[in-house]
């Protein structure tokens, strides 16, 4: 039998919703040879997406529902077989060598479950996610890539590389979160009752942030929904003391603010990002 190369050992699985503009690059830069899951959460270009998906030998997973990236992701983790998981943003996209260096790093850190490459913004720039609301602000790393392999103390989701018996184990993203703070509550369990998070600086990935879906007001006022609510649950979830009046505090003064004020996309982002906060402290209050 022969030995499975590097990608073979790993299923990419990435959600999309109305992500045609940014998919295509994304599945070019993977690796024949890893397994491909493409999650749709009721996206409206649907046969140009199976087209695509058909083209690059991707399995396709249509919800007729947008069931929320977290819940997405665990679908298509069920399909996987493979010894890794490589939850990626449709607006990523792979250097050469990158899932190879994933795999060696996991290889020479079996203590590690998850693990997260080296990302730089569309620009250029890199970006690294240094903390997380779930955690205390003296565990925030400083800015910028880590100079060499380190441990983590939160993943982001936007390339998120797990062993699959671990993230089986963790009970793989919480479908109650429906969009922001999943990755960190996820890296947060990971880390607990699985093994250390870490960096790999030779692994190198692309991030167009934001593009994963059609840009408008709407879809910012959507995502900004979300953001309120999930944070809302993943604070309580992870037992920070007044978490919910803090977030609805600050979400008021930030509308309030001048800045905001004065833009009307900045006042309906906020807005929105205030609705969500109060949605979910009235959910959290019911339960």
């Amino acid at each position: 039998m022969s030995i499975p190369t590097a990608p073979e050992r790993v299923t990419v699985v990435t959600v999309a919703h109305n992500s045609l503009a940014v998919l295509p690059a994304m599945l070019a830069s993977l690796p024949r040879s890893a397994g491909t899951v493409i999650v749709d959460n009721a996206s409206q270009d649907r046969a140009a997406l199976a087209a695509l998906a058909a083209e690059h030998g991707a399995q396709l997973i249509r919800n007729d529902d947008n069931l929320g990236f977290g819940a997405a992701c665990n679908i298509g983790a069920s399909e996987s077989r493979t010894e890794f998981l490589f939850f990626l943003n449709p607006d990523a996209r792979l250097a050469p060598g990158a899932l190879e260096a994933l795999v060696t790093a996991a290889d020479n850190h079996p203590e590690a479950s998850a693990f997260n490459p080296a990302i730089t913004d569309g620009r250029g720039r890199p970006y690294f996610k240094r903390g997380s609301v779930l955690l205390p602000r003296a565990e925030k790393l400083p800015s910028g890539w880590p100079e060499t392999d380190r441990e983590l103390p939160v993943l982001t989701g936007a390339a998120f590389f797990v062993r699959r018996a671990a993230f089986e184990a963790a009970g793989g993203f919480d479908p109650e979160i429906f969009l922001y703070h999943e990755d960190d509550d996820l890296a947060l369990r990971l880390k607990a009752g699985a093994g250390p998070l870490r960096f790999v600086r030779a692994a190198h990935v692309t991030h167009d942030a934001g593009n994963s879906t059609l840009r408008s007001p709407a879809s910012a006022a959507f995502k900004a929904f979300h953001m309120g609510r999930s944070r809302v649950y993943a604070t309580r979830k992870h037992g920070l003391p007044g978490a919910g009046c803090k977030a609805f505090t600050s979400a008021l003064l930030q509308l309030l603010s001048p800045l905001t004020l004065l833009s009307a996309r900045k006042r309906a982002k906020q807005a929105a990002f205030l609705r969500g906060i109060v949605s979910g402290l009235k959910h959290e209050s019911s339960r």
